[in-house]
């Protein structure tokens, strides 16, 4: 995608060398608390997880912010650390808030995928083909699950389902970095569903739920970011 043909992000959030100091730190430290996440999960160590979980998207929102991200972006980051918070609960009101928080995070990437545009008939030809076997990846998910879901859980997992396969397939327009990380995103929370639905689930459920997740918001961050920085590159050099 060209820098012409897409404005993804807030042009005008530029940072100062002086704040971009604190990206390498942030950064170490998100992937720092990954890790320990990780390592509680799948140890079984409840207490990391506890302490470590609710640090991710802090310090993955910080390092976004000081290397220019878009307030939406940050929004969106926020939201997913409020659904973590959230989801750390473990009954019925705490899971249906915490998927309330991450469908407005939702919502936030969606308005900011909204901002990029195809680039030529390939890529809407690119887009329309994803966007119809995720909506076909959704329909026979949902029809498979459906049976095993609880009754008072069908309803709002099905319209957050739609809005999350929607955010997927838009963040394609950002390349390839954010099309990986709606993917996962995906993934993760089908991993969810299908411990709700008591199917049968891989070793370690958990551990990879968290991974997929972690590696869906750090890829997400990334596109956008990625994009933001070719746009004012590009931007620079039609001034020149």
């Amino acid at each position: 995608m060209s820098a012409t043909a897409s404005r993804p992000t807030d042009p005008g959030r530029a940072t100062t060398p002086r704040a971009e100091r604190f990206a390498r730190p942030l950064l170490i430290a998100f992937l720092l608390a990954a890790a320990v996440d990780l390592a509680g999960v799948l140890a079984g160590l409840d207490t990391l997880h506890l302490v470590a979980k609710p640090l991710l998207m802090p310090l993955l929102a910080g390092y976004a912010a000081v290397r220019g991200g878009p307030r939406l972006l940050i929004a969106a980051l926020l939201f997913g650390w409020g659904g973590d918070v959230f989801l750390l609960a473990d009954n019925d009101l705490a899971f249906l808030l915490g998927m309330g928080s991450f469908a407005v995070g939702h919502v936030c990437y969606l308005t900011l995928f909204g901002r990029g545009r195809g680039q030529g008939h390939a890529r809407t030809r690119a887009s329309l083909a994803a966007g119809i076997a995720y909506a076909v990846v959704l329909v026979v998910f949902l029809v498979l699950i459906w049976p095993d879901l609880p009754a008072e859980l069908r309803a709002p997992l099905t319209g957050y389902s739609l809005l999350l396969t929607a955010m997927a397939w838009r963040a394609g327009v950002l390349g390839r970095y954010a099309a990986a990380g709606g993917a996962l995103f995906l993934l993760s929370d089908a991993l969810i569903a299908t411990g709700i639905a008591e199917w049968p689930r891989l070793p370690a459920p958990d551990f990879w739920v968290m991974l997929t997740y972690i590696a869906a918001q750090f890829l997400l961050a990334l596109g956008v970011l990625t994009a933001a920085r070719t746009a004012v590159d590009g931007g620079r050099g039609r001034g020149d």
